[in-house]
């Protein structure tokens, strides 16, 4: 199957309830207007927002847009209604959109209106549906790719399982430390940012080669940092090419490292990088408990990017995906019991 159609349903339905406070399946609907159009807003030409990145004032003259106003009035009608009939009907719920409500009148600046609302939870959309869930196809590939790394996950999967008694909480999600690594070298190997800054004071590089004269970056001049290259760079990885989780388990040396950035640096990293971490350990830690991974035809190894779109493989992320003959036991009768609940 195609794991990124997949994954990015997933990811749309985590958006929808935990940004907008509504509640949608896209796997038995994939035509609602949710998906549908949360994919338009986010399956732009790259060469269009390196353009607005670049030119924003010509940008601004010519009011090129990212997203189609069609879009950005969908979701600005959903914050819309949600707000008022959570208003009317005096309901509480925990979403971002209720932290916003919650805050209304308590501002000592700018009230925040609908727009503002709806442009903090757009970019919550913007920002995190495209990368988490091809961030969730590439560990999904390096597990299926290399059946040691998935044999030791699952192995720790059954263990905890165990231990837990088969119950799965926030906290013992974030006991899993081999999960962890692994997604955090699949972060290092294929980043998935254009991360920008704006040079805060006039600064001189050293010359990049001997040859070469120094580099003056300006205050207020827009810096981009290759994530990619730093990431790959020999100076900073012992054998960057290679999937390796257990470098993030046999070295403190990445933790906070300046060398290591898939959600940026400093004050101004990703807010949501722990959400999206929690996003992706829930997703896999249930795929793994239940399933197995397995390369297919389709699968591209190694990986060849497409040339026409952000880093993905030229013709998509394609897995076998079987279930497991030796599923926890604990887990399977905890898993029945809750498919007859429900």
């Amino acid at each position: 199957m195609n794991m990124k159609d997949v994954f990015t349903k997933y990811t749309n339905d985590v958006i929808a309830t935990c940004a907008f406070g509504i509640k949608i399946n896209s796997m038995k609907d994939p035509t609602n207007k949710f998906y549908v159009y949360g994919k338009e807003a986010t399956n732009f030409p790259i060469m269009k927002i390196i353009f607005l990145l670049t030119f924003r004032t010509f940008g601004r003259i010519f009011n090129v847009k990212i997203i189609s106003s069609h879009v950005s009035n969908f979701f600005k009608d959903i914050i819309r209604t949600t707000i008022a009939t959570r208003d009317a009907e005096n309901i509480i719920r925990p979403d971002m959109i209720q932290l916003m409500m919650d805050i209304r009148g308590k501002r000592e600046r700018k009230e925040l209106d609908i727009d503002d609302m709806a442009a903090q939870a757009f970019i919550f959309s913007f920002a995190s549906l495209e990368t988490t869930s091809t961030t969730i196809s590439f560990v999904a590939h390096e597990i299926a790719t290399n059946p040691d790394v998935q044999v030791k996950l699952r192995q720790e999967i059954d263990q905890i399982l165990e231990e837990s008694n088969g119950q799965v909480t926030f906290e013992i999600i974030n006991q899993f430390q081999y999960l962890d690594a692994i997604i955090k070298e699949t972060l290092r190997l294929y980043p998935a940012i254009i991360l920008e800054r704006v040079c805060d004071e006039t600064y001189e590089l050293p010359p990049a080669l001997p040859d070469e004269k120094p580099f003056t970056m300006k205050k207020g001049m827009t810096v981009w940092i290759p994530a990619y290259a730093i990431h790959h760079d020999a100076k900073y990885y012992d054998d960057p090419e290679k999937f390796r989780p257990e470098r993030f388990l046999d070295s403190k040396m990445y933790h906070n490292s300046p060398c290591y950035m898939p959600f940026g640096l400093g004050p101004r990293m990703c807010i949501a990088n722990r959400f999206a971490m929690l996003e992706v350990k829930v997703l896999l830690f249930h795929l793994l408990a239940r399933c197995e991974l397995k390369p297919c035809a389709k699968t591209m190894f190694p990986i060849k990017f497409s040339k026409t779109s952000r880093m993905t493989p030229e013709n998509g992320f394609w897995l076998n995906v079987q279930r497991r003959s030796d599923m926890n036991p604990v887990f399977e009768s905890t898993l029945i019991k809750g498919i007859i609940n429900s």
